[in-house]
């Protein structure tokens, strides 16, 4: 897998302060992100480098490893873990025997690290019969998949970018906004063996603008006459698979729900149930009367009191 230079991505030097790192990444994110180049690749994929360069350079941990070990970063633990414990070793044995690496060497970045890197994490030991390497696991990575409404309705597939390498991945109907879901074995790669990370993915579902969601259920707000709301009728509602017919009782207040029930969306990972549709019916008052409609109305009110 290449390495990607995460202060190259994002366009910022490695003395950029979390400032200019959050800064440089809102600016790119908004030019590539998927909702505004949805059939551009290239985008799509340099989008998913600067949610990585981003999720590692604004952690100072993280960055700190990135900083000390360059492409061995994610190895960085494993490099401490083995130090204290090779130490440890030179103390109890007094550093005789060969038993022990001396890793006073070791020097902020390049070959040193590379050298060490290789005889821990790939190739045959040096010397001496033989020394066992230890597995090591690969480092999680993380995502972000954003979806609208529809598209979170729907069971179906989508190709993302991670770390360079396209994943195709079946997203079930029903997903939540900030839902999480883990795709074991994608992530980094093991080390002499070790079993690779996993890889973990947040949706974030788009609001959208007719309807609002809670859970399974979708709610909408629906202008109603007051012809309609008065003497009864039907109207046409709009859900979130078409248009359906809804009939509408006679003296329906401002402010009344209809339930149509499995008009919602799927709900998550239970096949064949869904959520419903709540309407609110907003009763909308005539305006622009004419003499004649105004004359109606008076007789109303007179016979009404």
């Amino acid at each position: 897998m290449a390495f990607i230079d995460y202060y190259e991505v994002l366009g910022i030097s490695k003395t950029a302060t979390e400032k200019d790192i959050k800064a440089a990444y809102r600016k790119l994110a908004r030019k590539y992100h998927p909702d505004l180049n949805p059939n551009d690749e290239q985008a799509h994929k340099k989008f998913q480098q600067l949610n990585e360069a981003n999720e590692v350079l604004s952690d100072p941990d993280k960055r700190k490893k990135y900083d000390q070990y360059g492409e061995n970063w994610q190895h960085g633990e494993a490099y401490e873990h083995a130090q204290r414990q090779q130490q440890s070793q030179q103390r109890n044995y007094g550093g005789g025997g060969g038993q022990a690496f001396d890793f006073d060497g070791f020097s902020g970045g390049g070959e040193d690290f590379s050298d060490f890197f290789q005889s821990m994490f790939g190739g045959a030991a040096g010397g001496g019969g033989g020394r066992r390497q230890a597995k090591y696991r690969g480092q999680d990575y993380n995502a972000e998949l954003h979806l609208d409404l529809k598209e979170a309705s729907e069971t179906h597939k989508q190709t993302l970018t991670v770390n360079g390498k396209n994943i195709r991945i079946t997203i079930p109907a029903g997903v939540e906004n900030g839902q999480t879901i883990k795709i074991a074995g994608h992530g980094g790669p093991g080390a002499n063996g070790g079993p690779g990370g996993d890889l973990y993915i947040k949706f974030l579902v788009a609001d959208d603008p007719r309807f609002k969601r809670k859970g399974a259920d979708l709610y909408v707000n629906t202008k109603l006459d007051i012809y309609t709301a008065i003497l009864g009728g039907e109207i046409t509602a709009e859900t979130l698979t078409g248009k359906v017919k809804v009939k509408v009782k006679p003296e329906t207040q401002n402010g009344t729900k209809v339930k149509l029930k499995g008009k919602g969306l799927p709900v998550y990972k239970k096949e064949g149930e869904f959520g419903d549709l709540i309407i609110s019916y907003e009763i909308e008052l005539p305006t622009n009367l004419t003499d004649k409609q105004k004359q109606l109305f008076e007789e109303l009110a007179k016979s009404s009191a």
